[in-house]
């Protein structure tokens, strides 16, 4: 499958772009434009499309976007559309094609967007509305006219799709932030919103590591406080009232999560039908010869959102009991053929049929054993953040040398910096450097490949 089982809201983005490029080939097909060379033209407008949506942001409309943005965003999206169009004549020497069914295309194509543009937009205030996956469970902290119209608007607009579970006021005396942390645990809250001018640095700390630690959404009702000198998210919900998020991940973006799901299916794909399918069969041989055990190694791991996934690798050891130790400096454990398997990453290559299934990226943080959670969740800070995204083969913190074993608490704290810093820079650029960066360190060797 191309995306990962969960929210139905991943696919929505993605199935507009594709609907829209039907509609753009589709009429290019039918219509007499006279083209010299169809097959150009329908890759030219694609390519451009794609590019330009991207850039304009055509795709990001949200539970918060109204009416007057989808309009703005169509006005914005098919003037640039109308210069690539006509660029196209004068750019590949088209002197035949007609002017006039250009202009025709150019028309049908803007009113059929248009109208499906406005029918989604609308289908999807339902589908937020009714879709009980899609509910939020949000707290409230502060008592103010900001929050009176955050919470109005929860009320006013269920299509938002979240569902205010409790309010906390810091001017009352029984107030405290471990009280609302308790409360925010026992009850599975999703999201909370903090008015900043109520609370108290320490208690903004408090907030920031909870929800760090916790995979939960922190925002804040802003005014003029510390806060502002993070690097902070700004939106507006409803177009009037300001809301801040402490972080942009440029992965909870729709449109670039099916980039990467994309970029990550399609080497995927290739890797195993062109590479493991051969490959794949030698190496199991050879390690039924080697040592006593089964081809592959599978152990449950912990992936996006902390959730279980049975991670593939060539094993590499003899069989024991002790799955959950990790590998040391000359382990007995492992076999002569798997201290080369581990040493060129050849153990790894499993886990592209992970990425294929979608429980893991190419790139991404490296997924740690149970225990490790477990152990470093308490005592590194940020160290969930992690699992923001999928997990990947390989990561940024591998490529600056933290692959392999833990050995001192520098260890983790730099490896868990570095994912961090992939997770709130992602680009397909970022992934492509990471992947070529990892190839040479293969083939120089690496220390802590063992």
């Amino acid at each position: 499958m191309i995306f990962k089982k969960g929210r139905y809201s991943g696919f929505i983005h993605p199935i507009l772009l594709i609907l829209d490029l039907i509609i753009i080939n589709v009429f290019a097909f039918t219509l007499p434009i006279l083209f010299e060379f169809p097959v150009l033209f329908h890759g030219y407008i694609t390519v451009a499309w794609i590019i330009l949506s991207f850039k304009t942001k055509f795709y990001e409309i949200n539970r918060f976007s109204k009416a007057q943005r989808i309009a703005k965003l169509l006005v914005r999206q098919f003037l640039f559309f109308f210069l690539i169009l006509y660029a196209f004549i004068g750019f590949f020497k088209q002197p035949n094609i007609s002017r006039l069914n250009l202009g025709l295309f150019f028309i049908t194509v803007f009113g059929s967007v248009l109208v499906l543009k406005f029918l989604m937009y609308y289908f999807l205030k339902v589908f937020w509305k009714r879709a009980k996956e899609r509910i939020r469970k949000v707290v409230v902290v502060g008592e103010n006219e900001k929050t009176k119209q955050l919470i109005k608007m929860f009320a006013d607009h269920p299509e938002n799709g979240f569902q205010l579970i409790d309010q906390f006021d810091p001017k009352t005396a029984d107030f405290s932030t471990q009280k609302c942390l308790d409360f925010i645990k026992e009850n599975s809250i999703d999201e909370i919103y903090c008015s900043v001018q109520q609370l108290k640095n320490n208690e903004i700390t408090q907030f920031v590591n909870y929800a760090d630690n916790n995979l939960i959404y922190l925002k804040f009702i802003p005014d003029n406080r510390e806060i502002f000198t993070k690097e902070l998210k700004l939106e507006y919900y409803y177009e009037y009232l300001p809301i801040l998020s402490l972080r942009k991940i440029p992965l909870d973006d729709p449109f670039n999560r099916f980039y990467k799901r994309l970029f990550d299916f399609m080497i995927s794909f290739f890797v195993v039908v062109f590479i493991l399918s051969w490959l794949f069969p030698i190496i199991g041989f050879l390690i039924l010869l080697d040592s006593k055990g089964p081809v592959y190694f599978i152990q449950n791991r912990p992936g996006f959102h902390e959730e279980g996934f049975h991670c593939y690798k060539f094993r590499t050891m003899h069989t024991n009991d002790n799955t959950e130790k990790s590998a040391t400096r000359n382990d007995p454990r492992i076999t002569r053929l798997g201290a080369f398997l581990r040493r060129t990453s050849i153990d790894e290559l499993p886990q592209f049929f992970n990425v294929l299934m979608g429980d893991m990226s190419i790139v991404g943080p490296r997924p740690h054993l149970w225990r490790q959670n477990h152990e470093y969740n308490t005592t590194v800070q940020k160290y969930m953040l992690r699992h923001h995204v999928n997990p990947g083969i390989t990561g940024l913190a591998q490529t600056k040398g933290y692959r392999g074993e833990i050995e001192t608490e520098e260890d983790i704290i730099n490896r868990v910096r570095y994912d961090v810093f992939y997770i709130e820079n992602w680009s397909i650029w970022l992934d492509v450097k990471i992947m070529i960066q990892t190839g040479i360190n293969i083939i120089k060797g690496e220390e802590k490949a063992y």
